[in-house]
């Protein structure tokens, strides 16, 4: 049961310790949100968010945790080191170097992070200067000039840099992926002020309870959604031969291939909402008729918005999944074990049947994240729900949500069960990270 599961986490020191030094950690990121950055006029920068707070803007404050519109020295957050983490994964792929790295097991893995991390403070000061230049021309600044670009790049810089180390420092000493932890911390504190509008608009007649009632189901619904097809894995039997070496054999065992039905996470949509978010937030500062309507049309709720978003969330599906899984490599691996399919030749033919079958839960894939992640903006369209209320009913940030207390329970499960103590589940069941 979950409560015995909550007393069982205090009865193992090690576990307790990982756990207190999350929660303190989270602590120190969430109160760094709230130190603004020097120089900044609060009033106009709240006018600003009020106005552009649906394009990309909103979308990187979601991220933040609501540091963007205060402008705090968390700024940034943590979206420069997933950006630089995800440029070097697919330069992986074209870069030989890069490639030779991610095959030295433990010291390659450490020398791309710091090519990672070295990524992360060049992103964060483009993005300082973007933001301080384009603070300066929109009015939101005390004193503009140069000594507040050079301040805002080193504050903004130093902050996602403090971020990075936060998240590393959760991942060695703590429980679960200290960035994606950071994330799911920065969505959740966004959570209060969704249910107090919730509040007000039941107050103000503006939503009924039927209506707040629909919303409860329709979250629940889509939670255990996410949480199916998340844990969903197509296992394809792997065979492995006896083999005889000097007095004992080997192998002989069978087991199975696990493939993820959303082998990608999280990347499509991030990357597809950038994308179209970013247009749709520049063309906001022009003044050109043209502009404006273009802009207009790829807002959340607009049927063109929906259909790009969709395309491009089923683009990167496809893409990412063929970056970081490489079906030649799985075979070669399985061959040189003596492991193999059951009905399926070793080497060129096993590649294809992978291949093959990835290519099919991958649509699976890309169909099921594709309505998770339109469905805020369908309730945004029909049922007119503020944008950042519907959010949380679907999209990136659920996923997010999700993805991140499955991993973070997994782990906690493991602790427990490496010590007979029974976890969060009932007895008999495991959970699968």
């Amino acid at each position: 049961m979950v409560g015995g599961g909550l007393q069982n986490i205090f009865k193992i020191p090690e576990l307790k310790r990982k756990v207190f030094f999350t929660m303190m950690i989270l602590a120190v990121y969430r109160i760094g949100v709230h130190v603004p950055t020097p120089g900044m006029d609060q009033a106009a920068l709240a006018r600003i968010f009020a106005k552009y707070s649906e394009g990309m803007l909103g979308l990187f404050n979601m991220f933040s945790g609501g540091a963007l519109e205060r402008l705090s020295v968390f700024a940034l957050g943590i979206m420069p080191y997933i950006s630089a983490s995800i440029i070097l994964q697919l330069l992986t792929v074209a870069v030989p170097h890069l490639e030779r790295l991610s095959k030295e097991g433990e010291q390659g893995r450490k020398k791309i992070t710091q090519y990672t991390r070295y990524g992360t403070v060049v992103l964060s000061v483009i993005q300082g200067f973007g933001i301080s230049v384009g603070l300066e021309q929109m009015g939101a600044v005390i004193h503009p000039g140069w000594g507040f670009r050079i301040l805002t790049v080193l504050t903004l810089t130093a902050g996602t840099a403090f971020i990075m180390w936060l998240g590393e420092q959760i991942t060695e000493r703590g429980i679960g992926n200290g960035i994606s932890l950071i994330i799911f911390a920065g969505i959740v504190a966004r959570l209060p002020s969704a249910i107090s509008t919730i509040f007000r608009l039941v107050a103000t007649d503006a939503m009924t309870i039927f209506t707040v009632i629909l919303l409860a189901v329709l979250a629940f619904v889509v939670v255990g959604c996410i949480v199916f097809f998340e844990q969903g894995q197509r296992r394809i039997p792997v065979q492995y031969a006896k083999r005889v070496v000097g007095r004992k054999m080997y192998g002989g065992q069978s087991t199975h291939l696990p493939l993820k039905v959303n082998t990608s996470g999280v990347i499509p949509p991030i990357f597809a909402s950038s994308i179209i978010m970013f247009p749709a937030t520049a063309a906001g500062f022009i003044t050109i008729p043209f502009i404006a309507e273009l802009a207009n049309s790829l807002r959340p709720g607009n049927w063109v918005y929906n259909l790009l978003y969709i395309s491009f969330i089923v683009f990167f599906c496809f893409f990412y999944t063929a970056v970081t899984f490489k079906p030649d490599d799985v075979a070669e691996n399985m061959k040189k074990q003596g492991g193999y399919i059951p009905g399926i030749r070793p080497g060129k033919k096993t590649a294809d049947y992978i291949d093959r079958v990835l290519t099919r839960i991958t649509v699976g894939g890309a169909i099921y994240l594709s309505i998770v992640c339109i469905f805020p903006s369908l309730l945004y369209s029909w049922w007119h729900i503020d944008y950042m209320i519907a959010s949380f009913f679907g999209g990136t940030s659920l996923l997010i949500l999700v993805g991140v207390a499955i991993d973070t329970v997994s782990q906690i499960e493991s602790h427990m069960l490496t010590r007979h103590y029974e976890g969060f589940l009932k007895k008999g069941v495991k959970s699968r990270g």
